[in-house]
């Protein structure tokens, strides 16, 4: 079985129809509830089925499209709109439970406590069957000075994780300050979330915690010579930095990073073979994010850039346990209720 934990959710049109509706009344809304019937929407997914049969992919774990989830908006608007897109997915994992399994979006609002996240992902784990949520670490849409995710802030939110035993995909989402775009913005906060939380040892302090870093880890993996240097280069930092946190803690920068998950979406196969090789297979989920941006025809290889499994399975370095791996055992480790 392939099963990708990086996808995204695959609502008819009407539903962003809706949201726009609520952007433009700034989230007053009446009551209203986008109203979509199971027949248009399961007419609707007969597109993602094909697109999925035709790459081989059995199952996906469903999250909200990080660029339209608004957490820069305003708490009225956050709150209806993330109610509303696990509300979709819901409806879209109940069609079709033997190929998708929700992943709750979160209400992330700039400048509140994380807490205020708890109703919506208590209602979503507890009432609606998902199995994981989606983090943004960066709320403020790259607006404001977002506490990284080694900061206490985030500690509340890291318990009620591990009391769930669920895992979390990092995913920043859109990007509203000017400077870049929002394929930019989401390398640079992945790449701050993940040596953030590496510095001040949070996975030493949650050993149960269980961390998806989407898009390969940002660009850790591919810089990760400098951090190695640094904690050769400067050995007997204190406390407060990277390596004197690794010391602490016990271990290399290596076995540091190998304490998470990453994905596969990178749409490059020698990126993955990258990431692959400085992880290890064990570290590494098959991850596209189909459809979505990769879903393009690639010319040099007539198949789209999301279509990783061929590049995967021609890995010569990995063994056929080490394929089973990335393509489904890693994921059933992290990720309770899926299919036999």
């Amino acid at each position: 079985m392939i099963i990708d934990v990086h996808s995204h959710l695959w609502a008819p049109p009407e539903l962003n129809a809706m949201g726009l509706n609520l952007v433009g009344s700034d989230g007053h809304y009446s009551g209203m509830e986008p109203q979509i019937s199971d027949d248009r929407y399961l007419d609707h997914l007969q597109t993602l089925f094909r697109a999925l049969d035709l790459v081989g992919t059995s199952f996906q774990m469903v999250s909200p499209r990080p660029f339209t989830m608004l957490h820069s908006r305003g708490a009225r608007l956050v709150d209806v709109w993330t109610r509303w897109t696990n509300n979709a997915i819901a409806q879209q994992v109940r069609l079709a439970p033997d190929r998708f399994k929700g992943m709750a979006g979160l209400p992330q609002v700039p400048g509140e406590p994380i807490e205020r996240v708890f109703p919506e992902m208590d209602r979503c784990l507890g009432e609606l069957g998902f199995n994981s949520i989606l983090i943004n670490p960066d709320p403020t849409e790259g607006t404001g000075n977002m506490p990284a995710m080694g900061d206490p802030y985030w500690y509340p939110l890291y318990e009620k994780m591990c009391e769930y035993d669920v895992p979390a995909l990092i995913h920043a989402a859109s990007c509203c300050n000017g400077r870049e775009t929002y394929a930019n913005h989401f390398i640079t906060e992945h790449s701050i979330a993940l040596l953030s939380m590496i510095k001040a040892g949070v996975m030493q302090r949650y050993p149960d915690l269980k961390i998806i870093v989407a898009h390969g880890g940002g660009s850790v993996p591919y810089q990760v010579g400098r951090w190695r240097a640094e904690r050769g280069a400067f050995p007997d930092l204190g406390k407060g930095s990277l390596t004197g946190k690794m010391n602490e803690a016990g271990g290399t920068f290596d076995d540091a990073l190998r304490a998470f998950h990453f994905d596969t979406c990178l749409h490059a196969p020698e990126s993955v073979e990258l990431l692959i090789k400085v992880v290890s297979p064990d570290c590494v989920c098959f991850g596209t994010e189909r459809i979505g941006s990769g879903s393009q025809i690639n010319p040099q290889t007539g198949r789209s850039y999301d279509d990783m499994k061929p590049d995967i399975e021609a890995m010569p370095f990995l063994s056929d346990g080490d394929r089973h791996k990335i393509f489904e055992g890693n994921a059933r480790r992290l990720f309770h209720g899926l299919p036999v």
